[in-house]
């Protein structure tokens, strides 16, 4: 497993927090914000701290502080300004959220994560929180981590943070809601397919319905999944193609999976990022490719 990143360029500054590196340098220069070190040929970097920091100094420019005042305080000044705003807010502006998110996720910083939360479920339902905040901030990450601007490490921390809500409200919500039997849906991933995140939202909008919902999660063999035609009372299949089945098409393993069932009339719904161009012509009738979780909670 790589290291965490602990060593920033300029660039990587600019990326998480949207501060050009142009204005990063004057506010160096002029405020001596940031003292970067070099490397032993001579390369500028930026230190875990200094990453923190300007993204201290980003939360708080949203919230019209100016730099120069900024520039007075020390790093723990700066971040002591920023823990007393997220104590009072009620983060109304997104962008604000997804920085203070971003800020716990490059420390680690369970606590402020869920104080950001919990700002946030005062004005938003946790649906407007997933669509409107959670989603652009996990693709933010999920481009900067393509870049190396991020580590593993931070993605799968705040990945896993959201995944504890979805599942703290898939319980509640299957506690109180009563059981609509008209279907039975079964939720499962391809085999080595491992983002389950978008199949664990959906779980939650299925059971929110009032829906039996199998969550079978994970890496599931589709020919595992013959046993629950005949066990289970008009069931449909979901699953999420994110990276698998990256080495056939989206209808080859629609049809693979009606081989595997000895099955041709259970209803399989596919989204993810794999569908989202897939040739619809060599489909099984069966199957139905869905572009967005909105449009699969339409059908529900």
């Amino acid at each position: 497993m790589n290291a965490v990143k602990t060593s920033f360029s300029i660039k990587d500054l600019e990326c998480l927090s949207g501060i050009k590196a142009h204005t990063i340098r004057i506010w160096e220069r002029r405020y001596n914000l940031l003292k970067p070190e070099r490397s032993a040929t001579n390369i500028r970097y930026y230190s875990l701290p200094d990453l923190t920091k300007l993204l201290n100094v980003a939360f708080l420019l949203d919230h019209d502080y100016k730099i120069s005042k900024i520039a007075e305080n020390s790093s723990e000044e700066i971040g002591n300004l920023v823990a007393t705003i997220v104590e009072d807010s009620d983060f109304g502006c997104n962008a604000n959220a997804r920085n203070s998110f971003k800020i716990a996720m490059m420390n680690f910083d369970q606590k402020l994560f869920t104080k950001t939360y919990n700002g946030l479920l005062e004005t938003y339902s946790f649906r407007e929180i997933f669509f409107q905040i959670f989603i652009p901030l996990l693709e933010e990450i999920g481009l900067l981590w393509q870049a190396g601007v991020v580590n593993p490490a931070h993605e799968h921390f705040i990945s896993n943070l959201i995944k504890q809500k979805i599942l703290l409200l898939i319980e509640r919500t299957g506690a109180t809601e009563s059981i609509n039997t008209s279907k039975t849906f079964i939720l499962f991933l391809p085999e080595n397919e491992i983002h389950d995140l978008g199949l664990m939202y959906l779980n939650y909008e299925i059971v929110s319905k009032g829906y039996k919902c199998i969550y079978l999660g994970q890496s599931i063999p589709t020919e595992s999944l013959k046993y629950l035609v005949n066990n289970q009372t008009n069931a449909c299949y979901v699953s999420y193609l994110t990276v698998k089945p990256s080495e056939i098409s989206v209808s080859k393993f629609a049809q693979d999976f009606n081989t595997d069932l000895e099955n041709e009339d259970a209803p399989l719904f596919l989204l993810g990022r794999l569908v989202q161009n897939a040739d619809t012509d060599q489909l099984p009738s069966n199957v139905k490719l869905i572009k967005s979780i909105a449009a699969f909670r339409e059908l529900l």
